[in-house]
């Protein structure tokens, strides 16, 4: 019996290693972001999510999470806008910064859901950050994580100090995701 249990033990370990994994949907994903402009809300998102997801809401020290986005697909539904958040300095200047990432350092449960505490850097600036989420599955090989979290535009250089641009950026996120 022992041997049997010895033969067994790399798939076990293996099963259990690969049952939080999940995988984004990186076509449905949805990555939006909203702040107030000079003539009202602004509107936006980004694609082409890419993402190492491990979760498992009785395993919250065995989970994590990292993803990334090109910041050159932003979009506002504006060409010329879309130009000079890519393009200029003040905004974010994709060819010098390309990417903006997500990595966990920790999962909590909260009473309505869970929050990811971990680095976010954007710009060349990383800062700490809580990402409030839920998580629901459906049949238990897919489910979507939904989360929100806002944060200060000048904290990240966007944009200049004052002016007519709110001051805070609101992110929301949806991810489906499957085993």
């Amino acid at each position: 019996m022992r041997q049997v249990w010895i033969a067994l033990l790399p798939v076990v370990t293996a099963v259990l290693y690969f049952a939080a994994e999940w995988k984004a949907d990186a076509e449905k994903a949805k990555v939006e972001f909203s702040i107030k402009g000079p003539f009202g809300t602004v509107h936006g998102h980004f694609t082409g999510l890419k993402s190492t997801i491990r979760f498992d809401e009785h395993d919250l020290s065995g989970s994590s999470i990292t993803a990334s986005i090109d910041a050159g697909t932003v979009s506002t539904g504006i060409g010329l806008r879309n130009h000079d958040l890519r393009n200029k300095e003040q905004w974010l200047n994709t060819d010098k910064y390309p990417g903006i990432s997500f990595r966990s350092k920790k999962i909590l449960k909260t009473g309505s859901g869970f929050n990811a505490d971990g680095d976010l850097t954007l710009k060349g600036v990383t800062k700490p950050i809580q990402i409030p989420f839920t998580f629901n599955t459906s049949g238990g090989n897919a489910g979507v994580f939904k989360g929100g979290f806002s944060i200060r535009r000048e904290d990240y250089g966007i944009g200049k100090p004052g002016g007519s641009v709110g001051d805070m950026i609101t992110i929301t996120l949806e991810v489906p995701v499957t085993r």
